[in-house]
């Protein structure tokens, strides 16, 4: 059976995701754990909903761009695939260590009065120099890119074989998940990085020392393709599970806030975590891709723009909001005030930045990872 070109429940996942990702980085203004600023007064129970944002939101980003390079490869081979993912995501990822990352590093060294001068010398003098943290060079939130480039030039040959001559792997994976609880077979590696990698590599996003975070989401990223490749059994065993899964969701959440508020770290407990988080979080990406299939396979207008600007989006809006953190954060306005003007400023300035400017210059389209048109945006 001939597969869609495009899985419109997809895209609008990807909206969701990113945008959600504008939600979190506000909250790290306001939570116990770092930040690059943060605000005057700390609010403990924000972390509850991050925490359960977290099991889950980067993890099915992975499994997404697994399921477009599927597609992408469709319609190119080796070269041109590699290629096309070295324009939309190293040029950005340069564009935004130059000219984006900056602004963000100038406004922390102000908030721990490390520098005192203004952007302008700032930019001329300082920015350029040393490794971050201990210097200015830094790719902060922009470390999806390079972290998706190697993945994408490393199992790119595996994968045009693949689509070439599906192996012994997709016949056995397309079995499997025929089964009532088929697709949960995929915890399994997810179990083993978390258990014996974790512990051990914490997460830096600085790639050369990022072993757990990067093992982990290569797999991810592997998973996507390996799911599309399955073919229709994916989607009928997903649209199957969902509300099992929901369920299982749900408890497992509810179990690992047990764990965290109630025991104490030990050899028992860390082996059970890690057991509970893979199930939680994957369970949360079957809930995610079942009731998407379901609700938001169909093609809109609003997707299409939704869907070209998300990636500027993405490039642009930590920039903004620890703009607007840094001059608001001394201020004696609670929780409330602070929350819906980063939110909304957040939103409203990267908006702006790419309606009224980048979408008007194309000079400025691959620089945030465009393509030319509608038609062709993914």
């Amino acid at each position: 059976m001939q597969q869609k070109i495009r899985r419109y429940d997809l895209d609008w996942l990807r909206v969701f995701v990113f945008g959600l990702l504008i939600f979190y980085h506000v909250g790290m203004f306001f939570v116990p754990w770092g930040f690059h600023i943060k605000n005057n007064i700390i609010y403990d129970w924000i972390r509850w909903p991050m925490l359960f944002l977290n099991q889950w939101r980067l993890p099915i980003l992975f499994v997404i761009s697994g399921m477009g390079t599927y597609y992408a490869l469709s319609s190119r081979n080796l070269w041109q695939f590699n290629i096309e993912r070295c324009k939309r995501l190293a040029i950005p990822l340069l564009f935004g260590m130059l000219f984006i990352v900056p602004p963000q590093v100038y406004y922390e060294r102000l908030t721990n009065n490390e520098y005192f001068g203004s952007y302008i010398e700032f930019f001329t003098t300082k920015a350029f120099i040393g490794v971050y943290p201990e210097g200015n060079i830094s790719w902060h939130h922009l470390w999806f890119l390079p972290y998706l480039l190697l993945f994408s030039i490393f199992l790119s040959p595996i994968f045009v074989r693949l689509k070439k001559k599906p192996s012994k792997l997709i016949s056995w994976i397309r079995k499997k998940i025929q089964k009532t609880y088929g697709l949960y077979i995929f915890i399994f590696p997810l179990y083993l990085t978390e258990a014996f990698l974790e512990p051990f590599f914490p997460i830096t996003h600085a790639l050369i020392d990022d072993w757990f975070n990067f093992i982990n989401c290569l797999v991810l990223f592997f998973f996507g393709f390996i799911l599309i490749a399955s073919g229709k059994e994916f989607w009928n065993s997903v649209d199957r599970i969902k509300s099992r899964a929901l369920i299982i969701g749900s408890v497992t959440f509810c179990t690992l806030l047990i764990i965290w508020l109630q025991l104490e770290d030990s050899t028992y407990v860390h082996f059970s975590e890690a057991l509970i988080k893979v199930v939680n979080l994957w369970s949360w990406i079957l809930v995610l891709f079942g009731y998407g299939a379901k609700f938001l396979n169909r093609k809109s207008n609003l997707l299409a723009y939704c869907n070209r600007a998300v990636y500027p989006f993405y490039i642009l809006h930590q920039t903004i909001t620890i703009a607007i953190g840094y001059y608001i954060m001394n201020l004696d306005w609670g929780l409330v005030p602070k929350l819906i003007l980063m939110i909304i400023g957040t939103f409203l300035g990267s908006w702006m930045i790419y309606h009224l400017i980048i979408i008007r210059i194309p000079i400025l389209h691959p620089l945030f990872g465009l393509k030319k048109s509608y038609r062709e945006a993914g």
